[in-house]
């Protein structure tokens, strides 16, 4: 893709897939993270919401049926307000973990030609969310999605860990929180450590959200 003067070579756009398929502890057989910090078993998949899908058209974007925030799963229901880290989702054979609230990056504005669109995602929380593999095993569109809540004592939905991670970046209390659950993925939980340890962060992320 290109954004500005800028040439990116990425794996957003994804095409939808027919039949069984293999889901190991990396992600889906043949799927493809092309940068550092994308992918890896913390990130292996990354599940969206098709409930969303209406208001980003309200807005102006022209979206195909499935898979156009890069998703490996367009699922409806389990959306971040109703999913907390370390819940599982079974589908097929396959059993994973909610790890950690995707962040939105400037991939999105180069996918859609609209700089706005990571801080506009992040912001209405309509971000989804990365899960890891627990079971390796098989899968097809259109299997079921099973939902079972995790044993966390305290637990912080999606919703609550993006706001944490992307919005609220001075919330101190709340990135201790996050970080008190064993289950969160270590990409956030470095992130959220280096934070607390400065006393707080402010403004946006803007090497994340931002390319110019």
């Amino acid at each position: 893709m290109t954004h500005g003067s800028r040439s990116i070579e990425t794996a957003f756009v994804k095409q939808p897939l027919a039949g069984a398929v293999t889901i190991s502890s990396l992600g889906i057989e043949g799927d493809e993270h092309v940068y550092e910090h994308h992918g890896g078993p913390d990130m292996a998949l990354l599940i969206y919401p098709s409930e969303h899908y209406s208001y980003w058209r309200s807005v102006g974007l022209q979206l195909p049926d499935a898979a156009a925030m890069a998703e490996n799963f367009t699922t409806v229901g389990l959306l971040e307000t109703e999913v907390a880290i370390g819940d599982f989702i079974s589908v097929g054979s396959v059993v994973v973990q909610v790890a950690q609230p995707r962040s939105p990056c400037y991939k999105l504005a180069a996918r859609f030609g609209r700089k706005s669109l990571p801080v506009e995602m992040q912001t209405t929380g309509y971000t989804g969310y990365l899960v890891r593999v627990i079971e390796p095993g098989v899968c097809e569109a259109g299997d079921a999605l099973l939902h079972e809540s995790g044993t966390a004592v305290d637990r912080i939905s999606i919703a609550d860990a993006g706001r944490i991670l992307n919005v609220d970046r001075h919330d101190i209390e709340g990135a201790q929180r996050l970080l008190s659950v064993a289950e969160l993925g270590e990409t956030v939980r470095t992130a959220l450590t280096a934070r607390v340890a400065a006393g707080g962060q402010h403004g946006e992320d803007v090497d994340r959200l931002y390319l110019d």
